[in-house]
């Protein structure tokens, strides 16, 4: 089977593999879409996310949907439709804790390990059961490899409480910030805003009902003016922004990734508005939520702006550095239509 695998810095390619054999209590995946995150970019890019250093071939990839290949019990039929969710939780331990966030467990696609825990940018995938999900009937297979950076964004929201009635600015519309829109409306905010640095991201957000959108750099975005702001871009500079703009004892949501190091954040304004910055981290079940909300509502798919095949899986990566010309951008891993 063709799999796209990345040997460190630059390193790409497509390699033939065995096809995987499920155990019992697993379930064998034919993969339709997966989705290109920011920390496939970074492995690509540099070799390591963050701590996270390639030392061996790894195949990335956790945002993907497709169809059931083989269940050895019987569970699940061939040709069903489903997403993954793509993490196992480490055990318990002796303080609780939600289970995302246990030490121990593994993520698809990530170096986190040892073994790396190889990822879904394969033609097949071997999963435990219980990471399956399902879809419905009326959910194409393309739109549902939104339902994990979706899940991020739902849980990325959640961790400010109540957003019902709730003005709400989004900072950076990448994929999730522009998923981070759909999470606030889906969560009751009365007005959802987002800024940017670049114009193309900002009419993304535009089709997906943002209230207001913000260049960063040409507008003066609004000072104490948010009852939340979920911070998705992962820059030190927009953090100090996103400070800014909450209103005193409002709530910052860091969903983006910052690197692992110090990084100059002015936190002042934090201290004497009383307000608080929480993170959040991966997702726990919102993946069955994301599901829901993409079933109901077709114009989220517009997120996605690229589908590319593996042969061009180079180009898929080249695609998804450059944000002015993308969004969340796709490798389909089966015969399905592709038009980059």
């Amino acid at each position: 089977m063709d799999a796209v695998v990345i040997g460190g810095k630059l390193d790409l390619t497509v390699a033939d593999h065995p096809v995987p054999v499920p155990d019992a209590g697993q379930v064998r995946v034919r993969v339709g879409y997966v989705g290109i995150c920011g920390s496939d970019l970074h492995y690509y890019s540099e070799g390591a996310n963050g701590a996270f250093v390639v030392t061996e071939p790894l195949i990335p990839g956790h945002e993907l949907s497709g169809w059931v290949d083989l269940d050895p019990d019987g569970r699940f039929a061939p040709g069903t439709p489903v997403t993954v969710h793509p993490a196992r939780f480490g055990p318990e331990g002796s303080t609780p804790v939600a289970p995302h966030l246990r030490p121990g467990g593994s993520y698809l696609g990530s170096a986190a390990t040892t073994p790396h825990t190889q990822g879904a940018m394969s033609e097949y995938l071997v999963v435990d059961a219980g990471m399956i999900r399902t879809l419905p009937a009326d959910l194409p297979v393309r739109r549902a490899v939104l339902a994990e950076p979706l899940a991020v964004a739902l849980h990325g929201a959640s961790r400010a409480g109540s957003l019902d009635g709730a003005r709400v600015l989004v900072c950076g519309a990448g994929p999730i910030g522009l998923l981070a829109v759909v999470a606030a409306q889906e969560a009751g905010a009365a007005r959802v805003e987002i800024t940017d640095l670049l114009a193309a991201p900002l009419e993304r957000a535009r089709t997906l009902g943002a209230d207001a959108v913000w260049r960063v750099g040409e507008d003066e975005i609004p000072s104490d003016a948010y009852d939340v702001v979920l911070e998705c871009s992962g820059a030190a500079p927009a953090v100090s922004s996103a400070i800014a703009a909450v209103r005193r004892r409002g709530t910052v949501v860091q969903i983006g990734m910052l690197p692992n190091q110090p990084v100059g954040i002015n936190i002042a304004p934090l201290i004497s508005k009383e307000a608080t910055i929480t993170g959040a981290f991966r997702f726990l079940d919102e993946i069955d939520d994301a599901i829901d909300v993409l079933r109901r509502r077709p114009e989220i798919e517009s997120v996605i702006t690229h589908t590319f095949g593996p042969a061009d899986a180079i180009e898929a990566f080249e695609t998804a550095r450059r944000p002015a010309d993308s969004s969340k951008v796709i490798v389909a891993m089966t015969d399905a239509e592709v038009a980059s």
